[in-house]
């Protein structure tokens, strides 16, 4: 080859300047015996395509490896969410957001060895992928605006030309409405208040329209309207709705306590219809909170009420009263407790068309609705009959009211209510022994201290009455005639002496 020729030349020319060249320099890399390029790492042409191959099929065995260790990772989390649906798009769509990433990863990584600016193209790419909104997310929230677009659509086609009217007006509205985001909720319900008796006095004045399809025409404008608006106008971040909703369902859970007895409900549960009806009933007012369009939430509320009106009825085998309804309706509430509960008494009066509120059942249920939340919140001692000190301790779950006697219990009743009731009791009476013991305690707590004060201020007496006095230590005595000192020529003492015989 030319390459090894040039070689060649560039060795002979080496050696006339007296330059040594290594030859083992000039092979390749591989120890073939043939020139290796520069260009390709050394190597001779052979040789670098047999390690281009080698790479190549490397990075196919780890391309390899890291869709089998997908797959794993998808097969694991499917076995373990297998029982939703929800869990498994969720684990497909994070299986293939791996897959996406890993690729998009290798592909930059490639393209960056070939362009200077593909770096900077794909922060750019990212960054914006990252602001816009997730695909399935906005998928899931308009397919409700979607059909109800399409009823709505279908809806007008009865109309004729007032339909093609009343179409423009509504996304006339809408456009406007969605300039006014600025706007407080007031002011927006009062926009939606005026647009209601607007189209309703074109319905009934230019297009003469019939009073009762008038008011299909309400409800489905108000359908179309607020289903859009919902997002917006429900519970928004400028009111304090979400605080009342907080303090109206702990003031609720404080309140668990209370009996039908202390409401004066006329309601027996222990009949197997009315318990359902009050099932029912609380699934009614519950179910109120899933619904977006005021009207649907009032047909919830009305649900619930005539519930209670039978259950009322079968209990005592005649119609209801209006004195007989509130107070279960207010009993309905604290046992079921439903969320968000005035945000959407709030969402109903500022955005339902004023007509369904001001006439009919419907705007009747929901009056007593809001006197039974008022209630609630200002209920106290004198409204339940009781004394201001049961109330508080009550209230503050120190006791609660004294069950119905497990004896007492008719033979319909089920065995868990009245192991319920036994356990109830047990724990009452644990309590108050509790309560005994810490007072026992207490007391005894109480005299060791006064004990111990009543023996050290009688030491104090005794020490004080009687005080110790300590003496010095007395001379020790001293010898006969250590002291004799004029006596010193006196003779020797006697000394005994021993005889023989």
């Amino acid at each position: 080859p030319s390459f090894s020729l040039n070689r060649k030349k560039m060795n002979l020319k080496s050696e006339r300047r007296g330059i040594h060249v290594d030859q083992s320099e000039l092979l390749c890399k591989k120890g073939c015996g043939y020139y290796g390029n520069p260009a390709w790492q050394g190597f001779c042409s052979k040789c670098w395509r047999e390690e281009y191959h080698k790479a190549r099929q490397k990075q196919i065995q780890e391309d390899w490896e890291l869709a089998e260790r997908l797959q794993r990772e998808e097969e694991e989390a499917y076995a373990s969410s297998q029982s939703t649906q929800g869990a498994q798009s969720l684990t497909f769509s994070k299986f293939e957001e791996k897959k996406t990433n890993e690729k998009t990863r290798k592909v930059t990584t490639v393209k960056k060895f070939f362009t200077a600016s593909s770096r900077a193209g794909t922060k750019k790419a990212e960054i914006q992928e990252a602001k816009a909104p997730s695909p399935s997310i906005n998928r899931q929230a308009s397919i409700e605006t979607d059909r109800v677009s399409k009823e709505f659509i279908e809806f007008l086609k009865t109309y004729h030309k007032p339909g093609q009217d009343i179409y423009k007006q509504c996304k006339l509205f809408l456009d406007t409405m969605n300039h006014k985001r600025d706007l407080s909720i007031e002011e927006q319900s009062e926009c939606a208040q005026d647009f209601y008796q607007n189209v309703a006095d074109k319905l009934q004045t230019r297009w003469k329209v019939p009073p009762e399809k008038v008011e299909k025409a309400m409800d489905q404008i108000e359908k179309y309207i607020m289903t859009r608006q919902y997002k917006y106008v429900f519970c928004p971040e400028t009111t304090d709705d979400e605080k009342k909703d907080l303090a109206v369902q702990k003031r609720i859970r404080a309140l668990h306590w209370v009996t039908p007895q202390m409401l004066c409900v006329p309601v027996n549960e222990e009949i197997p219809e009315v318990s359902d009806m009050v099932v029912k009933a609380i699934t009614d007012i519950i179910e109120m909170d899933s619904k977006r369009v005021p009207r649907d939430k009032l047909a919830c509320i009305t649900k619930c009420s005539k519930h209670i009106f039978n259950a009322i009825k079968i209990t005592k085998n005649e119609p209801a009263s209006a004195d007989d309804f509130l107070p279960t309706l207010i009993y309905i509430v604290l046992k079921g407790n439903p969320p968000r509960l005035q945000s959407n008494i709030q969402y109903i009066t500022r955005f339902c068309n004023p007509s369904r509120l001001m006439t009919g059942e419907d705007g009747y249920y929901f009056t007593n609705l809001c006197c039974a939340v008022a209630f609630i919140e200002k209920l106290d001692a004198q409204s339940l009959n009781l004394s201001q000190e049961d109330f508080d301790r009550f209230m503050t779950g120190q006791t609660s009211p004294k069950k119905q006697e497990s004896d007492s219990f008719s033979p319909d009743v089920c065995l868990g209510v009245k192991q319920m009731c036994k356990s109830l009791d047990l724990l009452s009476q644990l309590n108050e022994r509790q309560e005994r013991i810490v007072s026992e305690a207490k007391k005894l707590e109480k005299d060791l201290i006064d004990w111990t004060d009543g023996i050290t201020k009688e030491v104090e007496d005794i020490v004080e009455k009687y005080p110790l006095e300590i003496k010095p230590k007395s001379q020790a005595l001293a010898a006969i005639d250590s002291e004799n000192v004029e006596n010193d020529k006196l003779p020797p003492p006697l000394q005994p002496q021993v005889y023989a015989g």
